[in-house]
């Protein structure tokens, strides 16, 4: 099974919570109301690196890291990436 069209395929049911929204905007400092939108156009461009690990799933992009359920297609979580030394 392909993980990154596996995720690609059901971006249509990507959803989160009212608690999801307000974390991940405060998480990303994000200026926008639709964060779902947000999330799916970030997940769908070209230089997204999609991983599972367990239970989720774990895309890498534009220096930021989006946590989505991998069963109920819930956006956990976004935070940004942190410098490494």
């Amino acid at each position: 099974m392909d993980i990154d069209n596996e995720l690609l395929k059901n971006l249509d049911q990507l959803h989160t919570t009212e608690l999801g929204v307000m974390r991940i905007k405060r998480n990303l400092s994000l200026n926008t109301d639709d964060v779902v939108d947000w999330c799916k156009t970030k997940i769908n461009s070209a230089n997204a690196v999609i991983t599972k690990n367990g239970k989720n799933w774990y895309v890498n992009v534009d220096n930021c890291t989006i946590t989505v359920n991998s069963y109920s297609y819930t956006i956990i979580t976004a935070h940004k990436k942190k410098n490494e030394i």
